[in-house]
């Protein structure tokens, strides 16, 4: 029991940090094209308070990190979310163009921070023993939380980034029809993610997208980071 709480303490802190900094990106871009709606509310910041859904922040990921680490001893894959941060597109000089770079803020400033963690794997080899142990578990989360927040963010749905950064890039007939499913974005996701493949499972065969997706990126992606950092792939 002692060394599942000590994982979920290992898991948390670094998804936490990932999901704080990518929803501060949000921000920080929006402010940077002429949108201070976050700044005034209160969510430019680093505190992870800000930004927690109880839900989507705490509750699903803690059953999901639980969950997998006694059922299979480790974490396989893990869902949730934080709250929007709010943004007043009609501030940017091209609100749609505005949204996109915004949108993709986030995955951007995960992809970064998975690369400063890679970067950080080089600090365990100063430490002894279980300190270094630890800390390489720390900093091997940190990464994978963050190419995985990242990559599943661009996934092109809205209200995803990615969803996002589509509409940003379309042309504006076909833009305005695909924000229509954004109201029903949530949604998709759940099903594909969590509906779908459970359906298939019981019908007899393996149907689940977007972990066979992310399968195959993940890999290439962490070991994209670890040869930008120097490490030996």
């Amino acid at each position: 029991m002692i060394n599942i709480l000590f994982e979920i303490l290992l898991a948390g802190v670094p998804a936490v940090l990932a999901i704080t900094l990518h929803e501060a990106a949000h921000g920080y871009a929006a402010l940077a094209m002429g949108d201070d709606t976050a700044r005034a509310a209160g969510r430019l910041s680093l505190n992870p308070l800000r930004h927690i859904d109880r839900f989507g922040t705490i509750i699903l990921p803690a059953f999901l990190v639980i969950g997998q680490l006694l059922a299979f001893g480790h974490i396989m894959f893990l869902f949730g979310w934080a709250k929007p941060v709010p943004v007043a597109a009609w501030k940017f000089r091209d609100p749609r163009r505005g949204m996109a770079v915004v949108a993709a803020a986030g995955p951007a400033m995960n992809f970064l921070l998975a690369w400063l963690g890679a970067v950080g794997l080089y600090l365990p080899g100063a430490l002894p023993g279980l300190g270094a142990s630890v800390l390489g578990s720390v900093f091997t989360y940190f990464i994978l939380f963050n190419l995985v927040l990242g990559l599943f963010n661009l996934l092109p749905i809205p209200p995803l980034d990615g969803g996002r950064i589509v509409v940003g890039v379309l042309p504006a007939p076909l833009a305005l029809r695909y924000a229509r499913i954004e109201r029903f974005g949530i949604l998709i996701v759940l099903v594909i993610f969590f509906l779908l493949p459970a359906i298939s499972q019981r019908m007899g065969f393996a149907f689940d997208p977007v972990r066979t997706v992310l399968g195959r990126v993940l890999p290439a992606a962490g070991k994209l980071v670890l040869f930008l950092a120097g490490h030996h792939v």
